[in-house]
């Protein structure tokens, strides 16, 4: 579990650290508010791929012609593991083929929102959803597409504004099938 108190008084040894003055007027509250802030967005780290994937689990019977199954554009963020830098404006493109079992579309964005509530990489990202859904959707053939943008390269560092970082994930049928790849790869920019 997160533990809010020693957040706040390291938060406040920080400020200390950066010359500032924590009693001041507007940074009073600070330790506070970054405390409920990372419980909040770290709250994946509470979890691990199978407490998500049973969390997201609830399956329905696939339509004997079922197809693969896709989710395009899932917004999402994280915050990278070596330098607790914010990855922000990621699309999260999602396919799994049924295996003669469905999870609802709404399902699957939970998965990847839980999935980035943790410090991440982005190459473990797509391999943490791909694991989640393998289980909850009870299927060895999933595919994970991201692209994003990473503020450990665009507001320090080498400070390129329009890097975009994508990475590919692909499980059973996917790493073979060109046609599956492809559902999820046109148009990711």
């Amino acid at each position: 579990m997160i533990d809010k108190q020693a957040i706040e008084a390291h938060i406040r040894g920080i400020l200390v650290a950066l010359g500032e003055d924590p009693d001041r007027e507007g940074l009073q509250e600070t330790p506070e508010r970054v405390a409920r802030m990372y419980e909040e967005i770290f709250a994946g780290i509470n979890y691990s791929n199978h407490d998500i994937a049973e969390m997201f689990g609830k399956k329905f019977e696939a339509p004997p012609s079922a197809g693969p199954v896709v989710v395009r554009d899932i917004e999402v963020f994280s915050c990278c593991e070596h330098h607790m830098a914010l990855m922000y404006d990621m699309s999260v493109n999602v396919a799994y083929v049924p295996h003669g079992k469905v999870i609802g579309l709404s399902k699957i964005a939970r998965i990847c929102d839980l999935a980035a509530k943790r410090l991440q990489l982005q190459e473990r990202l797509g391999s943490d959803i791909a694991e989640i859904l393998m289980e909850a959707a009870e299927t060895p053939d999933v595919g994970i597409v991201i692209a994003g943008t990473h503020s450990c390269m665009t507001a320090r560092g080498i400070r390129n504004a329009s890097a975009r970082t994508v990475t590919q994930t692909f499980c059973g049928q996917f790493q073979t099938d060109w046609n599956l790849q492809r559902l999820l790869t046109e148009g990711v920019r």
